[in-house]
């Protein structure tokens, strides 16, 4: 992929980071992120139907695309974490030092789609055997990772890794992290459905859509119907 693809959009001013480009949007401010606390998702699996699953997967744009379509699934929130930094901005992750990474929150219901098959689409509608990047986004800030809630999602990723490295599915290891859940800090308002309110950026139609026609044509049982 080349840097024409890096993420454009009208109105954008650039910024270096890490010998690439990323773009931010000209005129806003951010405000920089808004916690969510880990004792937050877990008290709301304990007491309600609704159970909770995060992932990095590279761009959050590209990732949250993908949930948004699954069934079962209520809520994709794009945001920061796993890293030292407070309330970090979308630019100072982008910096690559903040150890945070570009990830989604995933609020779905475990009686229609369980988290071994999130997981499962988690794997296949990204590359997990690229370290710290995916495709031309390098960077900590793009690496595959698993952010556990529980032991029990530990334990399924941990086994789900083991049988798609014996699979042959992929040509290389699979190197994706698995971290504890920590605070998770929602992006921007703008990152928020991003490809839906950006379907023409050049980097969601060379980037983003075809990752989203993959899942619907690997995952078609997985799909929402319409009006859900």
């Amino acid at each position: 992929m080349t840097k024409k693809w890096m993420r454009v959009r009208r109105s954008l001013v650039p910024a270096q980071r890490l010998g690439h480009i990323s773009w931010f949007p000209q005129g806003l401010r951010s405000k920089g992120a808004v916690m969510i606390s880990s004792d937050e998702t877990a008290g709301k699996q304990a007491e309600s139907k609704t159970a909770t699953a995060t992932f990095a997967a590279g761009c959050f744009w590209c990732t949250e695309a993908v949930f948004l379509r699954v069934k079962g699934v209520t809520k994709v929130v794009s945001g920061y974490i796993g890293g030292t930094k407070k309330n970090p901005t979308y630019k100072e992750v982008c910096t690559g030092l903040t150890g945070h990474a570009e990830a989604i929150r995933i609020d779905y219901d475990p009686s229609k789609i369980t988290y071994e098959q999130l997981l499962e689409i988690f794997f296949y509608t990204h590359d997990p055997t690229t370290l710290n990047r995916q495709g031309a986004d390098v960077g900590t800030q793009y690496r595959s990772a698993v952010f556990y809630h529980d032991d029990k999602q530990k334990q399924q990723a941990t086994e789900l890794i083991a049988q798609l490295n014996k699979s042959g599915d992929f040509d290389s290891p699979i190197v994706t992290t698995l971290e504890p859940n920590s605070t998770f800090y929602s992006a921007e308002d703008y990152h928020q459905d991003y490809f839906a309110n950006n379907p023409s950026n050049p980097y969601c139609m060379a980037v983003v859509g075809p990752k989203v026609s993959k899942f619907r044509k690997k995952f078609k049982d997985y799909l929402k119907k319409d009006g859900e």
